[in-house]
């Protein structure tokens, strides 16, 4: 049955991920993992919630991995080897801007497994050699140059142009789009003017709300590198739906268990 749920998915292109169990008794027993579901035994609870868990975050990536858990999913124990198959293109990372900020995103974006595009309409800074760690650089209008690329919920749009002229075009395409990340930088006056145009070109309220902004989490971040650390942090809470703030102060388990394992 795994197997043939396998087959389903790399056909209709869901990402999926093989857990398969190396070591003990058990050695050979498989996981498949989507995104809402969960098929397969690794031989304890435990241990499928954990590969579960981890599998969703190498997904997340585009990645595949080997990982080590105890008997029951326990960081530390009794090892068990389990090999993780990723069956998902990198996630896009769309970075709208070619300012300094963006050069710390995109360099973070691509340790995050992301495969990073700066947009940006002035030829003078759209450039690889500004932006190093970009897989692309374009010098385009970001606007019209959203509205042809493809954006799944695996997408984050990170919109850096602080330039009305660029900003309310680019987010009212963004909003059209079904990318799991919005944000945007600049202040709080800054965005509440975003958002009074926005509204004033017919926005909802409801897609209002999917703007991060002003971007990232509260972490105190001045440097263009702390930014860019306070935005993906935003990105790994909002995709995990959690709230950001520290583990010591939280009741909520270190990783996220969603879902229950079917039996096949």
């Amino acid at each position: 049955m795994i197997f043939d749920r396998l087959a389903e998915a790399l056909h209709a292109d869901r990402p999926v991920a093989l857990v398969t169990r190396i070591d003990g008794t058990q050695s050979g027993a498989k996981l498949l993992v989507f995104d809402d579901e969960v098929v397969g035994d690794l031989g304890t609870p435990g241990l499928n919630v954990a590969a579960a868990g981890e599998a969703r975050a190498l997904l997340a990536a585009g990645e595949t991995a080997m990982r080590t858990f105890g008997e029951d999913g326990e960081p530390v124990g009794v090892e068990v080897r389990l090999f993780i198959a990723a069956y998902a293109p990198k996630p896009a990372m769309y970075v709208f801007g070619a300012i300094d900020f963006s050069r710390a995103v995109a360099r973070l974006g691509k340790y995050l497994g992301y495969v990073v595009t700066v947009i940006d309409a002035r030829p003078i800074f759209a450039t690889k050699a500004r932006i190093p760690d970009a897989d692309r650089v374009v010098v385009a209008w970001p606007d019209d140059w959203l509205a042809a690329a493809p954006v799944d919920a695996r997408t984050a749009l990170i919109v850096l142009t602080h330039d009305v002229k660029f900003d309310i075009p680019l987010l009212q395409v963004a909003l059209r789009t079904s990318a799991g990340y919005i944000g945007a930088m600049g202040s709080r006056r800054t965005h509440a003017n975003r958002i009074d145009e926005l509204k004033a070109l017919g926005v909802s309220d409801a897609d209002l709300a999917r703007i991060s902004a002003p971007i990232g989490l509260d972490i105190g971040a001045r440097t263009p590198e702390e930014t860019a650390i306070s935005i993906a942090a935003e990105i790994i809470a909002l995709r995990e739906q959690r709230s950001g703030g520290r583990l010591s102060e939280g009741s909520l388990p270190v990783h996220n268990a969603r879902d229950p394992v079917n039996a096949p």
